[in-house]
């Protein structure tokens, strides 16, 4: 997945038959990078919840979702289940993004940093917003004080006198080749 995913309402049902005339309606919200993906995602879903598949329903609506306030930092927890070499694993992770479909990319591309986990074995359960004060993770808690300091480099013991002068722009040397040069004594 190299694009930004974009958040989609996705509404579907069985095809009408004699013996029911109009069948419920299933509402889901996906995330995928296009309309096509997002289809082809709910009909996954659809069919592992419901005896239901492509061939004998219908998508009614699909259509992405905008945010509201996409100006606005927001903190976000995520609640996904994901399959790894040993088994499935389920997890919560915390996000701050200025949208929803920005935070659950974040944690897809996380997902694969962190565990090696593929796009197509994550399955996204709920995302929500979450106030400063119900934030559990320190890298998302972080952000919350009026003065943010980088609290993981004094908590590796990287003194911030360090941290500056890592920071500076460096002059130009010459390389050394001094210890390239053989002498054979030829």
């Amino acid at each position: 997945m190299s694009l930004q995913l974009r958040e989609y309402k996705v509404v579907g049902r069985c095809l009408p038959t004699p013996k029911c005339t109009t069948p419920p309606l299933y509402r889901m919200r996906i995330f995928a990078p296009n309309h096509v993906v997002a289809k082809s995602r709910f009909w996954y879903f659809v069919s592992q919840l419901k005896k239901m598949k492509k061939s004998s329903g219908e998508i009614v609506y699909c259509g992405q979702v905008y945010e509201k306030s996409p100006l606005r930092v927001k903190n976000f927890g995520i609640w996904l289940r994901y399959d790894s070499r040993s088994g499935t694993h389920n997890m919560y992770r915390e996000y701050r993004d200025l949208t929803t479909a920005g935070a659950v990319t974040q944690c897809y591309r996380d997902m694969g940093a962190r565990h090696r986990a593929r796009a197509h074995s994550i399955q996204i359960m709920k995302v929500e917003e979450i106030a400063a004060s119900k934030c559990r993770r320190p890298a998302v808690k972080q952000f919350h004080v009026s003065e943010p300091t980088l609290q993981w480099l004094l908590d590796e013991g990287i003194s911030p006198e360090w941290y500056r002068f890592a920071l500076q722009p460096k002059k130009g040397q010459e390389p050394n080749l001094g210890a390239c040069v053989h002498d054979y004594g030829i």
